[in-house]
């Protein structure tokens, strides 16, 4: 069987081969004729920048404000006069003043030197200009603003695409819709850490009303809840609102209800068996416990545990001594701490 003529395979590649609506060949003729127009006008840019330093040449920074005044008012009327911006002339003149004419690299365009013009160095800018990143013939605007450290326009390292969310991100409605949205995704919100996923719901529960409605929901959970009462600030806090509510339902039905004055005497009569009761409970739990002690020696974190806690013992004592005697059943600050364990 005959081979296809050579004519007839380079046919049919390019009808595979094809960027856009042109064939492969085709398209490389754009791209030669293109980079004519864009040399033509990078050496209109270069022309426009230096006759804008021939007519203000550079300053040192810092200058006399009235010079820079002077400055503005030549460029704007060069502008005017020309049919461009202020802002493009100043730019080209600046570009140009970066680039001595030696120094300007044939076959890249203006928009690349002007980038690169950032490097402050002037060895390093003109080296690098002459020097494409490695695997590739011709620089690039992304290469570019890489190599400047600016936010590329097309994102391709994982730090770039961040970089580029966080600058669409900035604001503050698109930064909350978007969080919303990446943490409704299971995969993503499973690779926050533990730490960030603590500060988020930190943040979130600022508000009163929303920490209150979180922390109800979260309680209901037997596991959270068991693990949040192992933490002693938080048992503490929770013992002291359960208190506290009780105190507020006990003045709110003292100062509402007809039969408070006869409840409050019966209440009286518990709450004195009631202490009985603890300081009976007490003495009888450490007649049992003491005598198991002999002729054992504890060590010193043992010794120091136990120092603490009858601390809290003599202070609960002294606590209901001072009820006891005066009716006041208030705890001083020093008494809270020891008895919270701080």
């Amino acid at each position: 069987m005959p081979w296809p003529a050579l004519g007839v395979v380079k046919a049919m590649s390019e009808v595979i081969e094809k960027v856009g609506s042109v064939s492969q060949s085709r398209y490389e003729q754009i791209v030669a004729e293109l980079r004519e127009v864009v040399e033509q006008q990078s050496r209109g840019s270069f022309t426009i920048g230096d006759r804008a330093l021939e007519i203000e040449p550079m300053r040192p920074r810092g200058g006399i404000p009235d010079a820079e005044w002077t400055i503005r008012q030549s460029l704007v009327r060069l502008a005017e006069d020309i049919g461009l911006t202020f802002n493009a002339v100043k730019n080209a003149r600046w570009v140009a003043s970066r680039w001595p004419k030696e120094h300007r690299q044939a076959g890249v365009s203006f928009t690349i030197h002007r980038i690169l013009a950032r490097i402050e160095d002037d060895a390093e800018r003109w080296a690098a200009i002459k020097t494409p990143p490695e695997g590739k013939s011709r620089w690039t605007t992304d290469d570019a603003k890489r190599r400047v450290g600016w936010t590329v326009d097309s994102p391709e390292t994982p730090q770039e695409k961040i970089t580029a969310i966080h600058h669409l991100a900035q604001d503050e409605e698109v930064a909350a819709t978007v969080t919303t949205d990446f943490l409704k995704r299971p995969q993503v919100a499973a690779k926050v850490s533990t730490e960030n996923k603590v500060r988020v719901v930190e943040e979130l529960t600022r508000d009163e009303s929303v920490a209150a409605t979180a922390a109800t929901s979260l309680l209901r959970r037997p596991d959270v809840a068991f693990k949040a009462m192992s933490d002693d600030t938080a048992r503490f806090q929770v013992n002291h609102a359960q208190t506290e509510r009780h105190r507020q339902a006990r003045e709110h039905f003292e100062d509402t209800s007809p039969v408070a004055p006869a409840v409050r005497h019966i209440d009286r009569s518990v709450e004195f068996l009631d202490l009985v009761t603890a300081c009976h409970s007490f003495v009888a739990a450490a007649g049992r416990t003491v005598p198991g002690l002999r002729d054992r020696t504890l060590n010193d974190d043992e010794r120091t545990i136990v120092a603490q806690n009858v601390a809290k013992v003599r202070a609960t004592l002294d606590w209901i001594e001072q009820a006891v005697e005066t009716g006041k059943v208030d705890m001083d600050d020093e008494l809270a701490r020891l008895l919270k364990g701080e």
